[in-house]
């Protein structure tokens, strides 16, 4: 029997192929396990980001520290992000899930440790040491957790459903990253520290188990393993070469790291729409809810045709968002433009995570899913230093306004130095 008629014939299937709905999908349990899995780990993981950032300036009183937790994760990150794909490529998917969670469950029992005065904390004691340790190897973790997503939402899922499901993911996707930190906060606030952690502990180890139970069948190892670095390279030149993959990737990757303005939202309240701290929740919450919104639509109306150029069109939509925003002097006016921006970044995610995982061959979803997730991390780190840094060179407003206008000068060029990919039909990868 050949691969595709196994996987077809799997248990994870609910028909025989055609049109579907969104709930006929969430009553596919491999489908359904997959996604929780992404959600108890992404919750997991939010939780700790924002625990820990409150219990770093509680120890240290020093504002350097909390640009040291995100440099402590991102470069453990970027060192072990294309060994993640390599072994997710060519070892057994659900077990490093496994151990990714676990990974997870670690440190946040490192975390509560220090939180519960079982180490010494203090400015430079063992317990902050410990805390900046449990950070760089979440940093290792987090380069499994969304190769391993990626490659077994393929294994869940017929090619014809990747549009639908990939909207069901981004709507599961922005519920985690509403609910984790909302649920951070309030578990800081009503419990201390050592109780946030422990649910995040809790919420790791049901991911652990949502991934190892999950009903899936994995392709068999290959029969002979390239040298690592020979397969890496492999992964490298199928992104580099493959125009519509590399031209979705570049697009995400440039309009994030000029047309993002969450950095500088506090300095937004404070200078410009003259609030109080109770307004950033709601500015930060707002990208979220317009993707929740339109992950919601997208999921009962995939898009198919003129799939590139609607891309196109969303990422510019995206760039006159955040002009919008920035020119804005009304707290509901710029709420309302943070949503538009979510909602199209929202049709951006799921564009470019079927794209990926219509273009993927399946002995390759782990390595191109981990230059995925090098190609958004960058973006987002590296977003928000040249935010700040525009803002300090050109000031608040004319640096947010810059960075919409190139964000359109970024789509501007990538329809024309990527033509596969502004005429792309989606049915034509399937």
């Amino acid at each position: 029997m050949s691969e595709a008629a196994a996987r077809a014939d799997s248990p994870q299937d609910p028909d025989a192929g055609g049109p579907i709905s969104a709930s006929q999908l969430l009553r596919n349990p491999g489908f359904a396990g997959l996604l929780i899995y992404r959600l108890l780990a992404m919750l997991s993981y939010q939780i700790v980001a924002v625990t820990v950032g409150w219990h770093v300036y509680e120890l240290t009183r020093d504002p350097f520290a909390l640009g040291l937790i995100g440099l402590t994760e991102v470069v453990p990150y970027f060192c072990f992000a294309l060994f993640a794909g390599y072994a997710v490529d060519h070892l057994p998917r659900r077990k490093l899930g496994m151990f990714a969670c676990l990974g997870l469950l670690l440190t946040t029992l490192m975390l509560a440790g220090v939180a519960s005065d079982t180490l010494p904390a203090g400015a430079f004691g063992i317990g902050t040491f410990t805390i900046f340790a449990a950070i760089a190897i979440n940093g290792v973790v987090r380069a499994f957790l969304s190769p391993v997503y990626m490659s077994l939402f393929a294994r869940v899922l017929k090619r014809e459903h990747f549009a639908r499901g990939a909207g069901v993911s981004s709507v599961v996707m922005q519920t985690g990253l509403v609910l984790g930190p909302a649920l951070g906060g309030v578990l800081v606030a009503w419990g201390g520290k050592t109780s946030a952690y422990l649910v995040a502990a809790a919420f790791a180890l049901a991911g652990a188990i949502a991934i190892i139970t999950l009903r899936v069948t994995e392709p068999p190892p290959p029969a002979e393993c390239a040298p690592v670095f020979q397969s890496i390279g492999e992964g490298l030149r199928f992104v580099f070469n493959n125009q519509v993959v590399l031209g979705a990737q570049a697009l995400d990757m440039f309009s994030v790291l000029f047309g993002g303005a969450v950095a500088l939202l506090p300095a937004f309240i404070h200078d410009v729409l003259h609030y109080g701290p109770e307004a950033l929740g709601v500015l930060r919450a707002a990208p979220a809810a317009g993707a929740v919104m339109m992950g919601l639509w997208l999921a009962r109306h995939p898009p198919q045709k003129h799939a590139g150029r609607l891309l196109l069109w969303a990422v510019a939509g995206f760039g006159l968002c955040i002009i919008g925003f920035a020119l804005s002097r009304e707290f509901w006016l710029s709420a309302l433009m943070l949503m538009l921006s979510g909602m199209c970044d929202g049709v951006s995610v799921v564009l470019r995570s079927t794209i990926l995982q219509l273009s993927t061959p399946d002995e390759m979803r782990g390595r191109v899913s981990s230059i995925n997730g090098i190609f958004i991390g960058s973006s987002n780190e590296l977003g928000a230093f040249e935010s700040g840094l525009a803002a300090k060179l050109m000031g608040l407003v004319p640096s947010v306004i810059f960075g919409g206008c190139m964000t359109l000068a970024v789509v501007g060029a990538t329809a024309k130095l990527a033509p596969k990919l502004r005429r792309l039909d989606l049915r034509d990868l399937q």
